[in-house]
């Protein structure tokens, strides 16, 4: 199956990667391989592991990149890349990328189960394995539902959709994206509904539930940091404010100095930066990209470099 996804910001995160052509990079969500493309053009005997835990996208970039001997593909989710890339004696990177959040492929792939606007079973696993969303919305308890919809979706009436969740599974259980999408569309006032589709936040929450987002993020990026050499980079795209919060905060935390208190003659804390950032502000998708294309609206770029400890 071809794995179509146009990558976001592709020549700012390339540039700001600052490929060396000897270099050892990670690309953590492969997807296409739209981006790892650009890597391996730049790769001169340096070596570029893609990584994805999608069947569909590791189907793809293993022929796409079949007869490029700097690419290594591996299957599996970029939070065990530290694991993963020490099983093949890899123990530091110049670089590491992570596209995070759904791809073009797995909204567009009705049969997957992402979008409202497609009537399919109620899947979202990007693994294809494990629990489903329509698991979870037949299993939960309204309190849990409730809760992953206000803290994942930042939904304003998650607690009016949660209960018309409970309420419609006690007739029959919710099977597809239509059956979901209408129960949503019917528990909210009818001005929410003339502001774009109400399903979206909630379709967001319950698609970073099933398949760990958040979680897994934080976990790759101390994974990513830990295998950076010094002078290596992290770039992260991000496509909604959740994620976009624990990137800033992770890279802030490496960045942070002293943390004694300004009145203190000397530092006691012993504490340094671990790395400085490219730039200070997220880099966002230009006029001409957003209206190619659309899904690039909302994502920023963050990239930070690892600096050396002194002793």
């Amino acid at each position: 199956m071809e794995f179509n996804h146009i990558p976001v910001l592709l020549d700012e995160t390339i540039e700001g990667l600052n490929i060396k052509p000897n270099g050892i990079y990670v690309d953590g969500t492969a997807g296409g391989g739209g981006h790892s493309a650009e890597i391996l053009k730049r790769l001169e005997g340096g070596r570029l592991v893609s990584i994805d835990r999608d069947p569909d996208a590791i189907q793809t970039v293993k022929q796409r990149f079949k007869d490029n001997e700097n690419s290594i593909i591996i299957k599996g989710n970029f939070c065990d890349m530290k694991k993963l890339l020490a099983q093949r004696g890899i123990r530091q990177v110049d670089g590491v990328l992570l596209d995070i959040g759904v791809s073009s492929h797995q909204l567009d792939t009705a049969e997957r189960g992402f979008s409202f606007h497609e009537d399919a079973p109620l899947d979202m696993r990007m693994s294809q394995s494990g629990a489903t969303a329509a698991d979870l919305v037949n299993t939960l308890s309204q309190k849990e539902l409730c809760g992953i919809i206000r803290s994942y979706g930042e939904e304003k009436y998650a607690d009016s959709i949660s209960r018309a969740i409970v309420k419609s599974r006690e007739q029959k259980p919710i099977k597809t994206t239509f059956e979901l999408a209408e129960i949503i569309r019917n528990s909210v006032p009818e001005r929410v509904r003339r502001n774009g589709h109400p399903a979206r936040k909630t379709f967001q929450a319950l698609r970073i539930e099933v398949n760990h987002e958040l979680d897994a993020l934080q976990a790759g990026l101390e994974d990513a940091f830990s295998l950076l050499s010094d002078g290596g980079r992290l770039a992260v795209i991000t496509f909604h404010s959740l994620e976009d919060r624990i990137v800033k905060r992770a890279m802030a935390k490496w960045c942070e100095g002293c943390t004694c208190p300004p009145d203190f003659p000397v530092c006691v804390c012993g504490n340094k930066p671990k790395a400085r950032l490219i730039s200070r502000k997220p880099l966002v998708a230009n006029d001409q990209e957003v209206s190619t294309n659309p899904r690039s609206r909302s994502a920023k770029l963050r990239i930070c470099e690892r600096i050396l400890e002194i002793p």
